[in-house]
């Protein structure tokens, strides 16, 4: 369904997939799902961000291409268990994309899928499986997640068809996906017997279906999950659940500058929701309605109309403009990568931008939809503590606003969504739909352990919580070590974050040392590596 609230474009499948507006119960059996509907191969994907998801879509379409069908799926609204029945459905397939997260964990999603194959001791003889991994080379734990999954399913009796994929986004994450895509069909072909039809369309998921009498009261608008769901709140929250947390503050932190860096409280009260120090919110954002109003008028739209796609596939062959394929990577790196990098990637070229640059490609708007995901959350470490503001959860960003090469100026969804959402005297409460997503990062156990923080610009926002935490131990009784920080910023005067709040912690003793550096205020440039060089020589010593 496409439609505009509260500015969201957004386009989704209705919750039976037949194209009403009646919920049912969710199938919990991608089994019996596949057997209905006649597919033989499932990917299944980790995604935090939206990529591997994408991937998986894109895998499933291709299954069309060789004579075989394919569902993507996400393995926390499936029971996993019935993976070792696979080998119930011909030349059936797995794959896998798995993201990593933060210091090599799961995904949100697929964090009890990774529970039960650590626990379960599953017989996956006769599946037959392959994985595709994403993540960041330059992370200590480099595609743990994808690594996993691929060493584990062999383990329990399942088949490898293929060699693990590794995708790195420090290089070029879709070159890798690519790459490694080309080499696996053929050998999906090879395995099962099968020849690629020869059919280089574009496979479509759906197809359009215009409503024109609709009860309003029936049509999502932005729930991530259960209808009405931001109405009616039921705890427990969670990423299909998020909380509409009100805010309670939004200040300006930097004193001067160009730059917009911001201090947000949420206020999660009566909501049941807790987390720990070093904990991230995520929030779901929604699109700047500017753009959003920009595209319905380029395609000459009307975005109050409601729309479903209908669960099919339907192949698109009429031809399609050079700059259509701009929307498909798959088919533009056939014709051009380089110019793929050079306008869209390096020039910073959005949908709007490629849609306005060139008048002669205008698509579907349900087509452009089933292209575009859904907003994903954006994370931002929690700058409090819980025994210190158990009923509200603080957040430090900096608001992403820079010019492109064509002159355009390129707004952050999340940042300037936040920017706006200031708390009101008139009754009416500015909201943020959010969650906790838990992390690893912990002070240590015992709190008379030393701790040393790097924290510089905005990467302050979790030690804020380790410090408030640290000073309530401190008030507590308890026997509190050395606590050391070191922050820099551009300039003392303009950005110099919780000035005043450090100062006090250190003037209490709550912060044993408080090491600052301004890189463009010095003249020598004191930079917080070299402060960190001495640190680790003192170190080396004194423990």
């Amino acid at each position: 369904m496409l439609h505009r609230v509260n500015t969201c474009l957004h386009l989704q499948p209705f919750p039976d997939g037949g194209g009403t507006l009646a919920q049912t119960t969710r199938e919990t059996s991608f089994i019996d799902k596949m057997k209905k509907t006649g597919k033989n191969i499932v990917v299944f994907y980790g995604s935090q961000t939206g990529t591997a998801e994408e991937f998986a879509n894109r895998l499933a379409k291709d299954a069309h291409r060789y004579g075989m069908k394919g569902m993507s799926a996400d393995p926390e609204e499936y029971d996993m268990s019935e993976l070792s029945r696979l080998p119930e459905i011909e030349n059936s397939l797995a794959i896998f994309c798995m993201a990593t997260y933060g210091e090599g964990d799961p995904t949100d999603n697929s964090q009890d899928f990774y529970d039960w194959l650590q626990e379960g001791d599953a017989d996956f003889t006769g599946v037959k499986y392959t994985v595709f991994a994403l993540g960041n080379k330059t992370y200590e734990h480099y595609n743990a997640m994808g690594k996993y999954v691929d060493q584990r399913l062999a383990e329990l009796g399942a088949q490898r068809i293929f060699d693990l994929g590794m995708g790195d986004d420090d290089g070029n994450l879709e070159e890798d996906f690519v790459s490694w895509r080309e080499q696996f069909w053929p050998a999906v072909c090879e395995h099962f017997g099968v020849e690629a039809t020869g059919e280089e369309s574009s496979i479509r998921q759906y197809e359009l279906k215009v409503h024109s009498d609709l009860n309003m009261n029936k049509i999502y608008t932005g729930e991530l999950g259960r209808l009405k769901s931001f109405e009616n709140q039921k705890p427990p929250f969670d990423s299909k659940n998020p909380f509409l947390a009100p805010v309670t503050v939004n200040r300006k932190l930097n004193k001067a500058g160009d730059r917009h860096l911001m201090h947000l409280e949420l206020d999660i009260t009566g909501s049941k929701i807790r987390y720990e120090s070093g904990d991230h919110v995520a929030v779901y954002p929604i699109n700047d309605s500017v753009i959003v109003n920009r595209i319905g008028e380029v395609l000459g739209v009307d975005l109050d109309t409601p729309l479903s796609h209908v669960c099919a596939v339907v192949r698109i062959t009429e031809a399609v403009s050079f700059m259509t394929m701009l929307i498909f990577p798959d088919t533009l790196f056939l014709i051009s990568q380089a110019l793929y990098q050079s306008w869209v990637l390096d020039s910073c070229r959005n949908i709007l931008a490629i849609l306005e640059d060139f008048p002669s490609l205008r698509p579907p708007i349900d087509h452009l939809c089933e292209l575009l995901p859904r907003l994903q959350a954006r994370y931002y470490s929690i700058a409090s503590s819980s025994k210190v503001h158990p009923n509200s959860i603080h957040i430090c960003a900096v608001v992403v606003e820079y010019k492109t090469k064509t002159g355009r100026v390129n707004k952050g969804v999340a940042t300037n969504w936040l920017k706006n959402k200031m708390p009101a005297d008139n009754g009416h409460k500015a909201t943020v739909p959010m969650y906790i997503r838990k992390s690893q990062f912990r002070l240590p156990f015992k709190s008379s352990n030393p701790v040393i923080m790097i924290g510089p610009g905005t990467g302050i926002a979790p030690f804020m919580g380790f410090v408030q935490e640290r000073s309530w131990l401190k008030e507590q009784g308890k026997e509190v070590g050395e606590t050391v920080l070191y922050y820099g910023c551009r300039h003392k005067n303009e950005d110099f974050l919780y000035q005043e709040e450090l100062d006090e912690f250190e003037k209490t003793g709550v912060l044993t040392a408080l090491n600052v550096a301004f890189s463009r205020d010095q003249a020598d440039k004191v930079q917080k590596q070299t402060k960190l060089a001495i640190l680790c020589l003192k170190c080396c010593s004194d423990y």
